[in-house]
Order: C-alpha cells, then sequence, then structure tokens
C-alpha cells in the first residue's frame, strides 16, 4: 500500500451526488484547491459499518467546515445508487440527506490512485485522507472493512496541521486544540520533556 504523505493527492474527476442531492458530472478534486479537503472511501452503499461512518462525518459537518474544509466520500457505487442511499431513511439502512458530496468511483480508478483498492472484494478498504491548501496529503490512514474510522480525530488532525502551519510549531503526542505545542529543535523538545514527560 502507497504512503501518499508528501505527496500531490491524485486528482480526478468523476460523478458525485452533492449536498443538496443534485448530480454533477464533472465534479473534480481539483476544484477545491486552496481548501482543506478530507477525502474518504468506504466500501459500499447499503452496507453496515458504511452508514455509521457517512452519518457521522454529516453530523460534524459544521466543525469541518468551521475550519475550513471540504468532506468528500467515494465509493466504488454510481452516483444513482448514492441517490437511492441517500433517499432511503436511516431507520431502514439509509444515510439520509448527508451535507458534502459522494462520488462515484464506478471504474475503480480513484481507489486504485489512492492504493486503497481490496480486490480480492472489489471495493475499497476504509481510507481517509487529509489534503491541505497546497494539494498534498498531510495525513491518511487506512482501516481494513470491519473497523469503523473516528471521525473526531480526523478533526484533531485538522486542528495540528492548522496549528502547525500558523504557528510553525510540532504537535507532540496526544495533543488536542488549545494545548500546548512544541518548538522543532533541541531545546524545544527538552523543554516540553521536561514540563510533560510524566502526562505522556
Amino acid at each position: 500500500m502507497s504512503v501518499l504523505v508528501g505527496k500531490q493527492a491524485p486528482d480526478f474527476k468523476a460523478s458525485a451526488v452533492m449536498a443538496d442531492g443534485s448530480i454533477n458530472a464533472e465534479f473534480a478534486l481539483s476544484d477545491y484547491r486552496g481548501k482543506y479537503v478530507v477525502l474518504f472511501f468506504y466500501p459500499l452503499d447499503f452496507t453496515f459499518v458504511c452508514p455509521t461512518e457517512l452519518i457521522a462525518f454529516s453530523k460534524r459537518i459544521k466543525e469541518f467546515e468551521d475550519r475550513d474544509v471540504q468532506v468528500i466520500g467515494c465509493s466504488i457505487d454510481s452516483q444513482f445508487t448514492h441517490v437511492a442511499w441517500r433517499n432511503t431513511p436511516v431507520d431502514e439502512g439509509g444515510i439520509g440527506p448527508v451535507t458534502y458530496p459522494l462520488v462515484a468511483d464506478v471504474k475503480h480508478q480513484i481507489c486504485q490512485a489512492y492504493d486503497v483498492e481490496f480486490q480480492a472484494a472489489g471495493v475499497a478498504f476504509r481510507g481517509s485522507f487529509l489534503i491541505g491548501k497546497d494539494g498534498k496529503v498531510h495525513h491518511q490512514v487506512v482501516n481494513d472493512l470491519p473497523l469503523g474510522r473516528n471521525v473526531d480525530e480526523m478533526l484533531r488532525m485538522i486542528d495540528a496541521l492548522q496549528f502547525t502551519e500558523k504557528y510553525g510549531e510540532v504537535c507532540p503526542a496526544g495533543w488536542n486544540k488549545g494545548d500546548e505545542g512544541m518548538k522543532p529543535n533541541a531545546e524545544g523538545v527538552a523543554s516540553y520533556l521536561k514540563e510533560k514527560a510524566e502526562k505522556l
């Protein structure tokens, strides 16, 4: 599996179901250049762990928007299946009108470009990618099919990236928004550990 961190996120163009339910046949990742993007892959519509993840992202969408982040979901389903899943009530296994685009990767080209395709099952693993305003991947994590991801951890990663960009400091283990950062030098780590090592 490829490590994309530090590299330009592979661009793509595909059909997608937008947050308002309309279909955009020319959806492109490059349209969001200059904005933070969380691109996440999931195996399949109308499955089991997947709706919990998509609903969790949707419920936290304001927290992403407040951080200037565009959330984008992607699976190998068609745009029409995405529409059907959005139109299925939550208590019947649907996801309802989620608040971000769902990309249709019917040719598997996008999941292959991000190297998250599980070929044995013909679907994507649960890959999550944090893309910066510069178009580079700054964080990635890939879960096996049964393992649902932690949306709050992605928010923490966004906070860490934005903190580092703003202040030029680095974020130690367990860092959360509002915590102190660390100067990226020998003096900085020594000073930080002197005060915080016992709490790590």
